[in-house]
């Protein structure tokens, strides 16, 4: 009977561990990025909440654009009660990945991955993340995402693992986005 029990035991310890590793799939950017048709202006129609964004209240955009050194400013910018918040840092490439793998830093010598995560074919729109799943972003050229736009964009989020009860919808000048 004992063997039976730990037999027992054993099998629903495999599955279960199992059942994690799926549930915990690695994230993946796309696989490649053109960069000179990622840079400009970029709208942030929804996004995780987080503390450096805790002020902002509306009109979040993102700037990027590539330097003659092959680094590429990054520009954001985004409403608050008491006018704007600005913040300017430097991305760089992370090589093997096709440019979609990028690492930001806003405050030297501290970096971020940046992930691509979701990219329309026509750039219309952008998934951003990270591999811990702790930061989304949906960026639009545009300051609203049609529907079908943004459920494909959704549905880029869904396919990596994000939790996306937590994306909260970015309020534009010209009104909101819609439901994330």
């Amino acid at each position: 009977m004992k063997f039976f029990s730990a037999l027992l035991a054993a099998t629903l310890f495999v599955l279960s561990a199992a059942a994690f590793a799926q549930a915990q799939a690695p994230v993946v950017s796309v696989p490649s990025v053109d960069l000179a048709r990622y840079s400009g202006k970029w709208f942030e129609i929804a996004s995780f909440p987080m503390f450096f964004q805790r002020n902002c209240v509306a009109d979040t955009t993102a700037e990027y654009a590539a330097t003659a050194d092959g680094v590429i400013s990054v520009h954001n910018r985004c409403r608050t009660d008491s006018g704007f918040d600005d913040a300017t840092g430097k991305a760089t490439v992370v090589e093997g990945f096709g440019n979609s793998r990028l690492k930001v830093s806003f405050f030297w010598p501290f970096k971020a991955d940046y992930w691509v995560l979701g990219l329309d074919p026509d750039y219309r729109w952008a998934v951003v993340g990270n591999p811990n799943r702790k930061y989304l972003w949906v960026l639009s050229r545009t300051p609203q995402l049609p529907a079908h736009l943004m459920e494909a964009a959704r549905a880029s989020a869904s396919a990596q693992g994000f939790d996306l009860t937590q994306l909260r919808t970015t309020v534009q000048a010209s009104g909101t986005t819609g439901t994330p």
